[in-house]
């Protein structure tokens, strides 16, 4: 793809945060775009113990490898660029955001997810950002992710939430329901149910969820099960990044 399409949600950041709030958006309708400078502090992580789901513990580069092919599988689309400065535009159908990036590329979206762990430099600027400095910089949020600028959310550790991949993941989420309750979007929940779950009630099926008949649930099953033995056929080919003041001081 070539860098610079127009998008209705730009996500900053290709952590579990940002991949998380992606896949969510891509899910349900929205074109999405997941922009990486390729830093995901989880990558200095040895081996995450406490990610439900590994009852002995995952390499975190395997998650975030098959998180980034979850988001891709779902429709976002992944590239690496180093986000410099967001500005706010009118986009002719309503207001929205320019995404300036250092290689000189530039992206028009409608919405915008931060979720950088610790960068603030291209968020400062917008009239009505607010910053919390708590030794680390923090973006002020509503609680759900919606920041002080319209169309702009922050999800993950650059909204205050704790320094755990479990729980950036789950706020990435919730600030792509609320981005989707905010856009209107119809939206249940992220379900589905085997056949005539709703419409053997003599309902519609809600939006976000689909039936599937025992054959289509087998076959998603069996290529579910396909992808993860491929994904752990071998131990993961990356060490884990060591922190850059153990490299200076070993040099």
């Amino acid at each position: 793809m070539t860098e610079g399409t127009d998008y209705d949600v730009v996500v900053v950041g290709g952590g579990v945060a940002g991949l998380s709030a992606g896949t969510f958006t891509a899910r349900h309708g929205l074109d999405t775009a997941v922009l990486s400078a390729g830093g995901s502090l989880l990558r200095r992580n040895a081996h995450l113990e406490n990610y439900p789901g590994f009852p002995a513990g995952v390499d975190a580069r395997l998650l975030l490898d098959m998180m980034a092919a979850q988001a891709e599988r779902h429709g976002c689309e992944l590239y690496e660029a180093e986000v410099t400065r967001l500005v706010r535009v009118d986009r002719g159908t309503g207001s929205g955001f320019t995404v300036e990036t250092a290689s000189g590329s530039e992206w028009s979206t409608e919405y915008v997810v931060a979720a950088t762990k610790n960068a603030t430099d291209y968020l400062e600027g917008l009239d009505g950002i607010e910053f919390l400095h708590r030794g680390k910089t923090f973006v002020v949020t509503d609680g759900a992710g919606r920041t002080g600028v319209p169309g702009l959310y922050a999800a993950g550790r650059l909204a205050e939430k704790p320094h755990q991949a479990v729980v950036a993941a789950g706020h990435g989420a919730e600030v792509a329901v609320t981005l989707l309750e905010d856009d209107d979007r119809p939206f249940y929940h992220d379900w589905v149910a085997p056949e005539g779950y709703f419409t053997g009630r003599g309902r519609e099926v809600p939006p976000g969820c689909e039936e599937i008949d025992e054959a289509e649930h087998r076959r998603r099953e069996h290529e579910s099960m396909t992808v993860m033995r491929e994904y752990f056929a071998e131990p993961h080919p990356e060490t884990p990044e060591q922190h850059p003041s153990v490299e200076a001081d070993e040099d």
